[in-house]
């Protein structure tokens, strides 16, 4: 069955296989958080994006080899299950270098724009996206044998980028941010995996833009 990112809470995972990276999606928590299991299909190795809620979910999903928990961003209900996960299997902590103060376990590795973040043989690009929070980062996955593959976190969602509490200038933040830093350098067939929710496109999303802008959210 085709991967559709269409999770629920006590639902089912799906599950997405790609070349080199097996992306396990599933809902977690009140909110509806979504966290992503990335295993790299030479090592085995997997990365844990948002430790949400649920320890006992996200421990079963991992079962063994989590070597990484990356906190796309502050947030409380993006690391609710981070404490108990690490505890459990003993994985290195990472998150956005501005927003680790800002969450409830210390960070290990302390992660700024630009910077690569591996998992086993694949490489992530983390890029810093201001606005949701100060330190929010985002995850992109370039395939070499297929599209990109991004990792929003709360930045962006189908229907527009997230919130930013009726703050103009965060919001100008934001939407800068994610224009030029997953948009202008990622192609339309880019997947978009969010922290809450279906997924989406950036095909799907572009021509959007300057609606979002005219609506100031």
């Amino acid at each position: 069955m085709s991967y559709h990112g269409a999770v629920t809470v006590g639902g089912t995972p799906d599950v997405r296989e790609l070349a080199h990276l097996v992306i396990t999606k599933v809902a977690v928590g009140s909110m509806n958080n979504n966290s992503y299991l990335l295993r790299c299909r030479a090592t085995g190795e997997q990365l844990l994006i948002d430790a949400a809620a649920e320890a006992p979910v996200l421990l079963e999903t991992v079962g063994e080899n989590l070597a990484t928990v990356v906190t796309t961003h502050q947030h409380h209900d993006h690391w609710f299950a981070l404490a108990e996960v690490v505890a459990a299997t003993g994985a290195t902590t990472a998150a956005g270098r501005i927003d680790a103060p800002g969450i409830g376990v210390a960070t290990d590795v302390l992660l700024d724009d630009g910077d690569t973040l591996r998992v086993g043989e694949v490489a992530l690009t983390v890029r810093h996206v201001v606005g949701h929070t100060p330190g929010a980062i985002v995850l992109v996955y370039d395939d070499p044998q297929g599209h990109s593959h991004v990792f929003t976190g709360d930045c962006l969602f189908p229907g527009g980028v997230g919130n930013t509490e009726g703050d103009p200038e965060r919001f100008r933040s934001l939407l800068h941010d994610v224009e030029t830093k997953v948009f202008a350098p990622l192609a339309d067939e880019t997947w978009v995996y969010p922290g809450h929710g279906g997924d989406t496109t950036l095909g799907a999303e572009r021509p959007q833009l300057d609606e979002w802008r005219a609506r100031g959210w």
